[in-house]
């Protein structure tokens, strides 16, 4: 029998886990996410990609938001962090962090953030970050 505690290997049925635990910082963000309420990007939540599972991720411009808790600012867990976001990097998105403090009361300055960086990819303008290939051949 399967312990509800354990995570699945099925990134699926983790995703869907996530997403029924949700926390205050993710539903306030989510509601400025959802049903294309950002300038009329889709973003989906607790999203699967590659063996990791995203907070926020709009597909069309390949932007990842993670949100993250206390947890996150251990010495342990922040290298992790850093390692999650190079390896999410070297797949060609785009992470963005923010912690649920700041969700919580920023709001409207972390959505504007995440706009600019929208609208500012729409405009075609590079992204402060060097290109995942451009990475690879510096290794």
């Amino acid at each position: 029998m399967n312990d509800p505690d354990t995570p699945s290997q099925d990134p699926k049925i983790n995703a869907r886990r996530l997403r029924s635990a949700t926390t205050a910082a993710e539903l306030a963000l989510w509601h400025c996410l959802r049903a294309k309420r950002l300038d009329g990007h889709k973003f989906r939540r607790q999203h699967p990609v590659n063996r990791y599972i995203v907070d926020f991720i709009c597909m069309e411009t390949r932007l990842i938001i993670e949100l993250d808790g206390g947890q996150h600012f251990e010495p342990g867990t922040a290298a992790a962090d850093a390692a999650r976001t190079a390896k999410l990097e070297k797949l060609g998105f785009h992470v963005m962090r923010f912690t649920n403090l700041e969700v919580m009361r920023q709001r409207e300055a972390v959505v504007s953030t995440i706009l600019e960086w929208l609208t500012a990819r729409a405009r075609g303008r590079p992204s402060p970050l060097p290109s995942p290939a451009g990475r690879e051949r510096e290794s």
